[in-house]
């Protein structure tokens, strides 16, 4: 059974006077111990889907529509539940958070109080989230020091220390181990290698990946990089427009992928590999969420686009159907079996000739 299940999920913000939809319609399950990308560019609503499962959207945001059922486990004497998100208010919703769910954000300096020492953000987080109400020091400590120790952070160093005295590194170590602190069931991370050089990014996908099988928590790993986001999930999902447009496992997307988004934005990334395409980037730019074309708003930017392309907006469509149980491909394209990757296409084309 999924631990999160979202359905029809709609976020918008105020602008002007009017609501502006920034997440439109997304649909998705997630699986115990399994990890999904949300990939795309910028502006493509992967971080308002991650704020809005947690509840955490800025003032101007607002959740108008669809459902967010999570699923608490069960135990010997008592049998799993699942509630809806939504609809969690006061004492239930803060404790869903850090205790159910948690957000490890982007910008580990901004995520921290720059004013409190990080032991401080430790016991007010769990003070404030635990489901067992209110904890002692002793308790807090221990569980802060295991927490940081297991992102191999030394705890005596870290928790007397305020966020600046501690390298970009290490801060963003010690903001996934206030994630943990609680033992949630779902961890959201946002960008959570940005602004970090490539040997600490390296340290930090090896660290989620040990943490992930050592603790068994789901995880939505959101990133504009398809590199982490490749070694990282287990199934990915690319975000355009506000919309879910490609959906399946890791190696169904960067494989085989089946829309023209997924492809260009794979195709745009240089490679090591001697011999190989240079990157091609994908031309024009994103809709303005406030004034979306009629028909798939790719369109505009899509060499494989026909007329019809620009009067219907297709949603996902069956690419590859598998056995339940198994995840299955998906893709929003009316022209999804024409879709090749780059080498693909000039493969084709060289038989051609």
């Amino acid at each position: 059974m999924p631990v999160l299940s979202v359905r029809d999920l709609r976020i918008g913000y105020r602008s002007g006077g009017r609501l502006v939809e920034a997440v439109r319609g997304v649909d998705f399950d997630l699986y115990p111990n399994e990890a999904l990308a949300l990939v795309g560019e910028s502006g493509s609503g992967k971080s308002t889907l991650g704020l809005g499962l947690l509840r955490l959207l800025p003032r101007t945001g607002q959740i108008t529509g669809g459902e967010v059922r999570y699923r608490a486990p069960g135990g010997d004497q008592v049998e799993a539940t699942d509630y809806d998100v939504l609809s969690l208010e006061g004492t239930r919703l803060r404790r869903f958070r850090w205790s159910e769910a948690a957000m490890v954000f982007q910008g580990a300096m901004n995520a921290f109080n720059p004013v409190l020492r990080i032991g401080e953000q430790f016991a007010d987080t769990m003070r404030a989230h635990a489901p067992e109400g209110r904890l002692g020091r002793e308790d807090i400590r221990e569980r802060a020091g295991d927490c940081l120790r297991s992102v191999r952070l030394e705890p005596g160093q870290v928790l007397g220390s305020y966020p600046h005295e501690l390298s970009g590194g290490m801060r963003q170590r010690a903001l996934i181990a206030l994630a943990m602190v609680l033992e949630p069931r779902v961890l959201i991370l946002d960008e959570p290698t940005t602004a970090l050089d490539l040997l600490t990014q390296r340290a930090i996908v090896d660290m989620l990946q040990e943490l992930r099988a050592e603790r068994g928590f789901a995880m939505i790993f959101i990133s504009h990089d398809l590199a982490l986001a490749s070694e990282l999930a287990d199934r990915v999902a690319t975000m355009y427009a506000g919309r879910i447009i490609e959906s399946g496992t890791a190696d169904d997307l960067f494989r085989e992928p089946r829309h023209p988004y997924t492809a260009g934005l794979i195709g745009a990334v240089p490679t090591v590999h001697g011999g190989a395409l240079e990157p091609v980037s994908i031309p024009g730019a994103p809709p303005d969420l406030a004034r979306l074309p009629a028909g798939c708003s790719f369109a505009s930017r899509c060499s494989y686009a026909v007329d019809e392309c620009r009067t219907t907006d297709p949603g996902l469509l069956m690419v590859t159907d598998r056995p339940a149980g198994e995840t299955s491909h998906e893709a929003a394209c009316l022209r999804w079996e024409a879709v090749r990757m780059p080498a693909m296409a000039l493969q084709d084309e060289e038989a051609g000739k």
